[in-house]
């Protein structure tokens, strides 16, 4: 049995993200509808994907039948009313990063997928790339010693892009992208809670960080240190620097092809996609995408790869940081 899939938005990570589930066997995963606030958006994208149930509110998505689980595609500060509406349908959710606004939000998702037993995986794409699952294996072989230090970095000109720079749209670096710099330390560290947090960074006149440096102090002396930016563009990479030898992920940290272990290239390749993307190798979400299936094929609430825990970890971190800087969203005082 396929499983079967609602797309919520009809946006351009939405796009992507259906781009990237067409390059999996049909068998395994199908499209059954689309829903956007505009009936008209959910047509076209409809239209445009071969999808055939459209719908023009998320509670119409929400009480589809058809549906197994839904790809929350919305901008960050609609993940918490829309997941919740979704999980009560008892549907499976993977929602876009962040999961949400702050460690509240995120608790409460959490709490809502537990108290209605439904699936629920925050939607951190790199995780499932080949390059990341090389990495962890490379560690647990004790590939370059004891880790010491993680340096990342991720920065991409979008002071243009409104949701970039918006508070009311979950504007802001660190949550956009500087999310990427974090998880990778986190998946470095097994999702150990660092033990100290320093953040520094500048703010733009909407009151949303422009960019942010974070360093991190973890047990046993290791430490871990990211750059992110939504006015300049940055070197985009990844270190892991051992006793014995180095890691380094030398270009786009959020979605990798490549790898160099020890002063050695290995390259991975992503299947062409279908139609045009808007983002850079989106075509590998579809590795998000074969998780979920392998999950709830197994009866799974959560990802091991991707556990909740590692959600509510780095709503923690992140809320620490901006709380340093002087982020404060709406969702913040409630």
């Amino acid at each position: 049995m396929a499983t079967r899939w609602g797309i919520c938005s009809a946006g351009k990570i939405s796009h992507d993200f259906t781009v990237a589930l067409k390059t999996l066997p049909p068998g395994d995963h199908q499209i059954v509808a689309v829903a956007a606030r505009k009936l008209q958006d959910a047509e076209a994208f409809a239209k445009k994907h071969s999808i055939p149930q459209a719908y023009g509110s998320y509670e119409e998505l929400a009480r589809d039948p058809e549906i197994e689980v839904v790809y929350v595609g919305t901008i960050h500060p609609y993940h918490l009313p829309v997941g919740m509406l979704f999980m009560k349908a008892q549907k499976n959710v993977l929602c876009e990063k962040p999961m949400a606004m702050n460690l509240r939000e995120v608790q409460e998702l959490v709490a809502s997928a537990k108290m209605n037993k439904v699936f629920l995986m925050e939607a951190v794409w790199t995780r499932f790339f080949p390059a990341s699952l090389e990495i962890e294996r490379l560690l647990s072989r004790g590939e370059v010693g004891e880790v010491k230090m993680v340096k990342a970095d991720f920065g991409v000109p979008l002071m243009h892009v409104p949701r970039a720079v918006e508070k009311e749209l979950g504007g802001g670096a660190l949550l956009d992208i500087g999310i990427y710099c974090l998880q990778f330390i986190c998946m470095v560290y097994n999702g150990e809670k660092p033990e100290c947090i320093q953040a520094t960074g500048v703010c733009l006149e909407t009151g949303v960080d422009e960019g942010m440096v974070v360093t991190l102090r973890f047990s046993r002396n290791r430490m871990a240190v990211f750059t992110c930016s939504i006015a300049v563009e940055l070197p985009n990479d990844a270190v892991i620097i051992g006793t014995k030898g180095t890691i380094r992920v030398p270009e786009h940290i959020w979605c990798p092809t490549s790898l160099v272990v020890n002063g050695k290239e290995i390259q991975y390749t992503l299947p062409e996609p279908y139609l045009p993307l808007n983002f850079i190798n989106s075509t590998g979400m579809r590795y998000e995408a074969e998780e979920v299936r392998r999950c709830l094929l197994k009866g799974l609430k959560e990802s091991p790869r991707m556990s909740q825990a590692d959600s509510l970890l780095l709503a923690e971190v992140m809320e620490e940081a901006r709380r340093q800087v002087g982020v404060v969203y709406s969702q913040d005082r409630q």
